[in-house]
């Protein structure tokens, strides 16, 4: 809805302008001296409404009226024609609607309102109030547009042209023109139909140049972004799994999830999906490191079967599973970060078998539905994330995410990264707090 204070303001406002106008006008001493700043400056007020008019742009009016007749004859008829079918159109349109809503009405159980083809936009109703200035500046534009085909099509008819204005009625922000009326009605029905269809085709142009214009954004932005070498974090809520001080950051750059790779946002839900279906999978780690970071640990099962070796207590280690030629289920209570930072991803042993020196394939051993997720944001280390990969995925409302990266954006970002790089391990319990080591 739209804020109270907001609407306070603009009726305020206008009562003010309003107030104001009355008292100099009514004002023995100032009226005449106000009426003519008004006059000078071409603006008139009414209850709710500002009008500003000027001559100003009159003799831009006339060259662009006189620019090219033959092609001017030639592009105000194809406007005559589509207004025509236009109007014909939003006849049927509009009846159609008229049907399908009182259809509505009489339904006990109406359809949503994406099902309807024509939708009126209430500014803090069905448009939320952020976007106000974005729809009132392509209102502006679009008035402006349409006022200057009527401008030009009526001086290309010899019709005498007076002015161009701008008014506000309430909030709402609009364009007009000055024609001469005794000229509009001296001329043929031909004429007329070709300036009062002018404006919508002006209309129909813009719409069309702007689709066009939002269709080649990426290649007209080239210089600036570059897409799909990721997914940008627009926004990371408090309550998010992957907020805190080693989660997700504004201006990272998601580029990888376990060895799945992120390229675009819709990346993120398939990846996660794919590493929720398929078993935890593991890291190489070399047998020398293995014993250097293992340290002695009591194993025990859980409640669920997995098996557990490490302190309940324990924010940076994890249990890992592992196998050699000897024994198949072994166990080491290992650092997560050290064990799974720099090394390649496996399943089995022989994923690791590609040098001289033996490696093995370590594999965490966590809850049933529990994942260890790597996740590659840069500028930052990567993100290491313990929970159910939903919980992940289920924030992608609260990590608005864009598939596009300025590289300005991108820079500012690496200068304001926090300097120190200390170990993080987010572990996520359902039926405890978050825990982040400090």
């Amino acid at each position: 809805m739209i804020p109270i204070p907001l609407v306070v303001l603009v009726m305020g406002g206008w009562c003010a302008i309003y107030l104001a106008d009355t008292l100099l006008k009514a004002s023995d001493s100032l009226k005449t001296s106000y009426e003519e700043w008004l006059t000078s400056y071409g603006l008139s007020i009414s209850p709710f409404h500002i009008r500003w008019q000027t001559p100003v742009f009159n003799r831009l009016f006339y060259d662009w009226g006189r620019w090219k007749p033959r092609l001017l004859y030639q592009w105000f008829n194809l406007g005559m024609v589509f207004g025509i079918i236009a109007m014909f159109s939003s006849i049927l349109l509009l009846g159609k609607t008229l049907i399908q809503t009182l259809s509505q009405m009489l339904m006990e159980a109406p359809s949503p309102q994406s099902e309807r083809m024509l939708q009126v936009v209430v500014p803090g109703v069905n448009l939320p109030v952020s976007q106000l200035t974005y729809f009132f500046t392509a209102i502006l534009i679009s008035g402006v547009i349409h006022e200057i085909g009527h401008g030009v099509a009526a001086i290309r008819e010899q019709v005498r042209f007076n002015g161009f204005g701008i008014f506000i009625f309430i909030v709402y922000p609009g364009a007009f023109v000055d024609l001469f009326t005794t000229h509009l009605q001296l001329i043929s029905p031909v004429q007329q139909l070709r300036i009062f269809c002018a404006g919508v085709w002006h209309n129909f142009v813009l719409g069309v140049l702007s689709l066009v214009a939002l269709f080649l954004l990426p290649v007209i932005l080239f210089p600036l972004y570059y897409t799909g070498v990721g997914a940008l974090v627009l926004d990371v809520t408090e309550d998010s799994p992957a907020n805190g001080p080693r989660g997700l950051f504004v201006g990272d750059l998601v580029t990888q999830l376990q060895d799945c790779s992120v390229h675009k946002v819709e990346d993120w839900n398939s990846c996660l999906g794919i590493i929720s279906q398929e078993p935890q999978i593991g890291y190489c780690i070399s047998a020398a490191a293995l014993q250097q970071l293992s340290f002695p640990a009591r194993v025990y099962k859980r409640l669920d079967g997995t098996v557990e070796c490490c302190s309940n207590s324990s924010l940076t280690d994890i249990c890992f599973s592992y196998s050699n030629h000897v024994d198949a289920h072994l166990h080491a209570c290992l650092p997560a970060r050290k064990t799974i930072e720099a090394n390649q991803v496996c399943r089995s042993n022989a994923d690791c078998q590609k040098d001289s020196i033996s490696s093995l394939c370590v594999t965490p051993s966590l809850e049933n539905h529990t994942r260890l997720i790597r996740v590659k944001h840069s500028p930052q280390m990567d993100m290491l994330f313990v929970g159910h990969p939903p919980h992940l995925q289920y924030t992608e409302a609260a990590l608005r995410m864009c598939s596009k990266q300025a590289k300005l954006i991108k820079i500012l970002t690496l200068l304001a990264k926090f300097e120190d790089e200390l170990l993080f391990v987010l572990r996520f319990c359902p039926v405890s707090d978050w825990e982040v080591e400090p």
